[in-house]
């Protein structure tokens, strides 16, 4: 009897997963994790980030069509991140329209924290439509009725909270790093660092905590750090090409050399635990642009002209003091002091000290030749 029913468990086992495949529905933690959420990054990219850069360009040349066209790209981003979430999970044409509404309502409701809303939201609203993505002759009203029907009931149950939630990890982190900037300077840029290396999305982790001010200072110095360390310390490998693909491109080309020998993270990595502090004690460097920007690192120089368009939109203030309460009580003008801190935290920096870690781990026979080198 136990045999009969086991064998059936299976028979249903098997029918689920062969279900599950049909649908194109890959449950696994690389699909959600990696994939979903690069694809996430990519979706703030094209729509928040663009636009505050068009938007910062257009306020301070005095043209209000770009302001009004940053303005636009902006307010895309909640159904821009829910339509590439969609779209790294493979989802049918239906069921990628319909996450327009879904990522505006999961952003919208979400307040600070609705990057993190629509990227659990979507994920459950889009696996949802996919499941009854053409079972049934009137397709074209079932799976976007199921998938806005989900995202959008989902969207006013659970983004308030979950964005109350991200905001309030962000906020504690920011706090952390304004009592204690070197121990926290340390933690946030070697964190947030080694995730940008990761196959992981440090954009969209920064911008889902609303990491900007002083910790978000630090996350650009530990990215950077991952980058042009990578890019310098691989230089006799890569050449020029690999300079340029790594400095301002992905520090996340060299994954396959770390799985490979980890001890090659070690020189970008104890960079950044030196970069950190640095940026928070010494400069102040603070994030008071977009906080994906914080994330991007030198990828197309994205994190530097976050850092700027802060300035330029508090009317070129480097800092910005706030009392308990979070306001503004007063703002530290930008000096050339702090344009030679972007500079040296940036690229400078980050440059000498992996190179100078790495020629030591050589020494040692920890990197050996072509441990860096990439395909």
């Amino acid at each position: 009897m136990a045999t009969e029913e086991k064998k059936q468990a299976d028979q249903q086992d098997s029918k689920l997963k062969a279900f599950l495949k049909k649908q194109n529905i890959n449950i696994s933690a690389k699909t959600y994790f990696v994939d979903a959420m690069s694809a996430m990054a990519q979706g703030l990219f094209a729509s928040l980030l663009v636009g505050t850069i068009i938007g910062t360009l257009g306020q301070q040349l005095k043209f209000d069509f770009l302001v009004d066209m940053g303005n636009y790209a902006k307010a895309m981003a909640g159904p821009a991140m829910a339509v590439a979430i969609a779209y790294a999970l493979k989802a049918s044409p239906l069921v990628l329209f319909s996450m327009l509404a879904v990522g505006h309502a999961a952003n919208t409701l979400g307040g600070a924290g609705g990057p993190l809303a629509v990227f659990f939201i979507a994920i459950i609203s889009t696996e949802l439509g996919k499941l009854v993505s053409k079972q049934t002759k009137i397709d074209i009203l079932v799976t976007p009725l199921v998938a806005i029907g989900s995202g959008v009931s989902l969207s006013v149950a659970t983004a308030p909270t979950i964005g109350d939630a991200a905001n309030s990890i962000g906020e504690i982190i920011k706090w952390a790093t304004d009592q204690q900037p070197f121990l926290m300077g340390i933690v946030v840029s070697v964190v947030v660092g080694m995730v940008l290396t990761l196959p992981i999305s440090s954009a969209a982790i920064c911008m889902a905590l609303s990491l900007d001010g002083l910790a978000g200072g630090a996350a650009v110095a530990g990215c950077c750090a991952q980058m042009i360390g990578f890019a310098f310390m691989s230089y006799r490998e890569n050449k020029v090409g690999g300079l340029i693909s790594q400095g301002i491109g992905t520090s996340m080309l060299q994954m396959g050399n770390i799985v490979k020998n980890p001890r090659i993270w070690i020189p970008p990595t104890l960079a950044s635990a030196i970069t950190g502090p640095i940026a928070t004690c010494i400069f102040k460097l603070q994030m008071n642009g977009a906080p994906i920007s914080s994330g991007m690192g030198t990828c197309g120089f994205v994190g530097q002209i976050g850092v700027i368009s802060g300035w330029a939109d508090n009317g070129w203030a480097a800092q910005l003091i706030k009392n308990a309460d979070g306001e503004i009580i007063d703002t530290v003008a930008v000096s050339a002091f702090d344009w030679v801190g972007l500079g040296l935290v940036c690229f400078v920096l980050p440059a000498i000290l992996s190179v100078v870690f790495c020629l030591i781990l050589r020494k040692m026979n920890w990197i050996k030749e072509n441990d860096l080198k990439l395909n």
